[in-house]
């Protein structure tokens, strides 16, 4: 088990035995809340905290996606079941089983006609959805099927009725998610009784980004019951007897006489290097447990992993709203290494992470979507409940560098998945030392952001940024209404949206350059980051692209999404000066900046913050204010920075009350795209009246205060990071109606302001607001 692990579980222990048994927060989670139109990564409640065994089922898995970001696996409005799959990551899924009763089938068939696969009907009060457990009716077999996981190795039990043809299918050669095709596959059903494999795939991102790399994924199963008889399959075409199959479409079905005994229990270890370490990985986790052991111990990790930060009063919704936002951020971007420290590199063999002298690795490695916007979410959350995590996702993208010469933003399995064709790896290595978080190689992390920022010359596809070396030369990125949707050293069609952002990360990376003595690199990095004044236009004071030859363009329309701008417009993108955002205010000047910004929520409220009830993720691109996509996080705490914090407190916290709900359709959104953990991570930090526009890149960092939706907030501190012990939030009058701040207090002491240095978090202390119904405007910046 890896060291995060091992901590959650003798955490909890030790809670459990000294402790008055707290409320479980377990409760609060509903797994199933924005599950209508969701991405394959995001409905995985039998895991534990930052696993690489996600076992969820799937409604329509096997159809893939065209673009390999669409919804994909399981969606609330299905009515059937297709199997349950053991890989759930960015760009990664597959290995698949499904239990069946009668006659045979081996594909599974499409959602309008059960019947024609393998797939069963179900009806949602049959299904039990929680931290770290799955279960489910299959109606059409009469099957109780139940799932819960330790890090790498998944759990199976499956109670039969009474049958001489209960049948186990092991489907592995089959598209599945987000993975793309299956270019290959083979399953085995060893003399001595496990069913062992792989799979490889080809996602689209990867051949995107890195083409010609695949990604595999390798299974050792062990099953608790002696199988009557076996075979294997290659897509509908059957092998009675055989005991192996390899090429696309190969499966393997094991069939039980369940008449005197009805559960059959099946292992599953995991690995993206070899089978050998699937086998190692579950002898190493679950030898010696069983489906209650394991699902006792996923119940206490999840307990511990939320208990990080424990909430109190309020709204009974807003406390699922919460836990259930944590649960997804704690759960996205999980392990891709072993027990032993394997993992897979970059160029498609096995890397080793160095072992301590006990023989554990040091850190671990991890799958990972791109950290696009995670500066307004997650980092901030790790780096207050969780940075020991942060530290070892910093060491795991330190290995893709080491490995590759570049940093990746998203990777899966190594492989390059940037997503977006950007890159915020290197903003957020910065804000992690600016944090103190700096228990990773902090010389060969600050190489690489820099490279990150700076390096043009040789740079691949997959390291996203291709068109830097512009920005660098000129200050900003140009744009070439040819190139549509595409990045090129020449330019690119998100010239503006592109300029803005390595604007924001030059200054990020600037201050860990002056930090550690790099004053060369701070001043050249600090002149790129006014490169967004050069998009500046003076007349509609507006961000706007420029051309090849540095004139505005022409036809200039605000509300125009992919003009320049990716996935937002003008309007939206204008916002994006988060490190310098006193000066975009003077430039638009504060009474209209005000005013618009207060505008533009006042109108994006009739829409619920962005696209409304259309389901779509990206149905709020065209218009004012988009809170369903990155990079509109900050902006209602923008007000902040330009004399009325009063207003981003009412806002943050309608949108927290409106734009987030706790039904399957309206959860994030309707619709919107949540990329493993983000949006619920942003609902945890504006929920409980703590973010950091700026997201903790600046040299001193400090969070803004908001309207805590809750009567008392506890954060529990890392001792290995952080002298204090907890963080206290204390409320009085909180109420729906007082949105605002009256007055605040850290530990006895009254506060002027309403910036939080991030050392007076973490140093521990007691922090008193009291909520008013009217505005404090003695209370600024």
């Amino acid at each position: 088990m890896n060291k995060l692990f091992l901590s959650l579980l003798s955490l909890a222990a030790a809670c459990m035995t000294s402790c008055t048994s707290p409320e479980p927060l377990t409760d609060y989670v509903d797994p199933r809340i924005g599950t209508a139109h969701s991405r394959w990564f995001f409905f995985t409640p039998a895991a534990v905290p930052f696993g690489m065994a996600k076992l969820a089922p799937t409604t329509d898995g096997h159809l893939g996606n065209p673009g390999g970001w669409q919804a994909v696996g399981y969606d609330a409005r299905h009515t059937s079941i297709e199997g349950f799959a053991s890989f759930h990551e960015f760009q990664v899924g597959g290995v698949v089983i499904a239990p069946t009763v009668g006659a045979l089938q081996t594909v599974p068939g499409p959602l309008d006609d059960p019947e024609a696969g393998y797939r069963s009907r179900f009806d949602k009060k049959d299904e039990v959805a929680r931290p770290g457990y799955y279960s489910v009716l299959l109606k059409d077999y009469g099957v109780k099927a139940e799932l819960t996981a330790t890090e790498r190795v998944g759990f199976h039990r499956y109670t039969f009725p009474a049958s001489e043809e209960a049948n186990l299918i092991f489907n592995i050669g089959t598209k599945m998610g987000e993975s793309g095709p299956a270019r290959d596959a083979s399953v085995t059903f060893t003399e001595d009784g496990r069913i062992e494999g792989w799979v490889v795939t080809e996602p689209v991102y990867v051949d995107i980004y890195q083409k010609g790399a695949v990604v595999k994924m390798y299974f050792s199963a062990v099953v608790d019951a002696e199988p009557a008889s076996w075979g294997a399959f290659c897509g509908e075409e059957l092998f009675a007897g055989e005991r192996s199959r390899t090429g696309v479409g190969a499966g393997l079905y094991l069939r039980f006489d369940t008449r005197a005994r009805r559960d059959v229990g099946v292992k599953i270890g995991l690995s993206y290097t070899s089978v050998e370490n699937a086998r190692l990985n579950l002898q190493a986790e679950a030898a010696d447990l069983d489906f209650d052991g394991a699902l006792l111990a996923a119940n206490e990790a999840w307990e511990e992993a939320l208990g990080r930060i424990r909430v109190e009063g309020g709204k009974r919704e807003d406390r699922v709203k919460f836990y259930t936002g944590l649960f997804h951020a704690v759960l996205g971007r999980g392990l891709a290494s072993d027990v032993n420290g394997a993992y897979p590199a970059n160029d498609g063999t096995v890397g080793q992470i160095p072992l301590d002298p006990a023989g554990n690795p040091l850190h671990n490695h991890y799958n990972t979507d791109a950290i696009w916007g995670g500066f307004w979410n997650l980092t901030q959350l790790w780096s207050i409940a969780y940075p020991e995590y942060y530290a070892d996702w910093i060491s795991s993208q330190l290995l893709v560098y080491k490995d590759a010469g570049w940093l990746g933003d998203g990777i899966a399995c190594s492989k390059y998945v940037s997503g977006v064709g950007t890159n915020f790896t290197g903003l957020a290595i910065a804000a992690a030392y600016n944090c103190g978080i700096r228990n990773f190689d902090v010389a060969l992390g600050y190489e690489a952001a820099l490279k990150n920022e700076l390096g043009s010359e040789g740079r691949p596809a997959g390291a996203g940024k291709l068109d830097v070396g512009q920005f660098v030369e000129r200050g900003y990125s140009p744009y070439s209404p040819e190139l549509h949707m595409q990045t090129t050293p020449r330019g690119s069609g998100f010239s503006a949206s592109h300029t803005l952002e390595y604007s924001f990360s030059a200054y990020a990376v600037a201050q860990m350059a002056r930090q550690l003595g790099h004053e060369a690199d701070y001043e050249r990095l600090s002149k790129l980051s006014e490169g967004w004044k050069l998009l500046f236009d003076p007349e509609t004071k507006l961000m706007r692209p420029r051309d090849e030859q540095g004139r505005f363009i022409a036809d200039f329309d605000p509300y125009a999404p992919w003009v320049g701008f990716q996935e937002g417009n003008a309007v939206q993108y204008t916002y994006y000066v988060p490190h310098d955002i006193d000066r975009l205010v003077e430039m638009v000047g504060r009474e209209e900046f005000n005013n618009r910004l207060d505008s533009t929520f006042l109108i994006s409220r009739e829409n619920i913050f962005g696209g409304g009830k259309t389901i779509d993720a990206f149905a709020g691109l065209h218009t004012y204010y988009n809170h369903g996509n990155q990079p509109n996080l900050h902006i209602s705490g923008l007000f902040n920075f330009s004399g009325k914090p009063w207003l981003s407190q009412k806002w943050m916290r309608t949108i927290c009350n409106e734009f987030y709900g706790t039904e399957e359709i309206h959860g994030y959104g309707y619709g919107q795209d949540e990329d493993q953990g983000q949006l619920g991570a942003w609902y945890v930090m504006a929920s409980m009246g703590l973010f950091d526009v700026k997201g903790l890149t600046a040299p001193d960092p400090s969070f803004q205060l908001g309207s805590p939706l809750f009567d008392k907030i506890t954060i529990s501190l890392n001792p290995d990071y952080y002298e204090g012990r907890e963080f206290v939030i204390e409320t009085a009058g909180n109420t729906p109606e007082n949105y605002y701040i009256g007055s605040v207090q850290l530990d006895g002491k009254p506060l002027t302001g309403i910036q939080l240095p991030f050392a007076d978090v973490v140093r521990g202390g007691r922090l008193k607001i009291t909520l008013a119904p009217e505005p404090n405007t003695s209370l600024t910046e």
